[in-house]
């Protein structure tokens, strides 16, 4: 992912499966993934254009999903 300010970093798409693209704009928040060397940040699912986890019906607002 390209920061707005020019760095590259590496960010985790939480949830199974995802629409993103190459050029994609994605909102990035903090937080580790501890099996995965040198990814600091998590893709936010459900703002601009990374979508909610279709299907999922508990911890819905960690995935962006609304309720149905």
């Amino acid at each position: 992912v390209k920061l707005t300010n020019g760095i590259d970093v590496a960010a985790y798409i939480p949830g199974e499966g995802h629409n993103l693209q190459e050029h994609s704009i994605v909102l990035i928040r903090g937080g580790k993934v501890k099996d995965l060397p040198g990814v600091r940040y998590h893709i936010v699912r459900g703002a601009l254009d990374s979508s909610g986890v279709e299907g999922r019906a508990q911890g819905r607002s960690k995935y962006g999903r609304k309720k149905s």
